[in-house]
């Protein structure tokens, strides 16, 4: 498997979550058939990427210091049981997610709404796997063949943790732009209706199923 597994899942993922009505573009959507503007639209999206960047920010954020302290092999032993827990608890609870009232809401609003419904939904936590299936910069080694020194090894991990951040963003962010256009200029809400999915259902399935394998891989 290459090294650039990782980062191929790390989109695919931010994909999913840019497809999932619940993450931000029916919110989107709604703000759009309100004001009767596709502007408003796309407007909404980009503070609601914003939020769900802070929400995965954080999760990314614990990875990279929870590897000062401990082994990759215990905390993929933690992390995978913390998804199956967490899959579960959402497999029993799948309303429990923050109540929004009213639609009048500003950019700020947005980003708070969507960094709530994101860690809500653990969309952080998915990433976790794949952030441990990355390269360990501590392995890194300069031309010469020496070890480098940990500053360097630091800022690696640093940057790697930006860029993983980055390129989940920018692929829900293209996904959920596409999704929000298409549905406010032609297929409208109704599509709901006819094409609806239990997309929280499948999104705790996934967590559970994540961790199985993260714990048994």
């Amino acid at each position: 498997m290459t090294d650039s597994w990782p980062w191929l899942a790390l989109a695919l993922l931010g994909v999913y979550h840019g497809l999932n009505p619940a993450m931000g573009w029916l919110f989107a959507v709604a703000l759009g058939l309100q004001e009767r503007r596709l502007s408003a639209v796309l407007q909404a999206l980009v503070p609601i990427a914003l939020g769900h960047e802070l929400s995965v920010a954080v999760a990314v954020a614990a990875v990279g210091m929870a590897e000062l302290f401990a082994t990759r092999d215990l905390l993929r032993a933690t992390g995978a049981l913390v998804l199956v827990a967490f899959g579960i608890f959402k497999l029993l609870k799948p309303r429990s997610h923050p109540r929004w009232v009213g639609m009048r809401v500003s950019r700020t609003d947005l980003v708070l709404w969507s960094f709530l419904m994101s860690s809500a939904h653990g969309a952080g936590l998915m990433l976790f796997p794949f952030l441990l299936g990355m390269p360990a910069p501590a392995h890194a080694e300069d031309v010469g063949g020496h070890a480098l020194p940990a500053g360097a090894l630091a800022g690696a991990s640093i940057v790697q943790n930006v860029a993983a951040v980055f390129v989940h963003t920018l692929a829900m962010l293209a996904a959920m732009a596409a999704v929000a256009v298409a549905v406010y200029t032609r297929l409208g809400v109704v599509v709901l209706r006819k094409a609806w999915v239990n997309v929280d259902a499948l999104w705790a399935v996934a967590l559970v199923a994540t961790g199985v394998l993260t714990l048994f891989t």
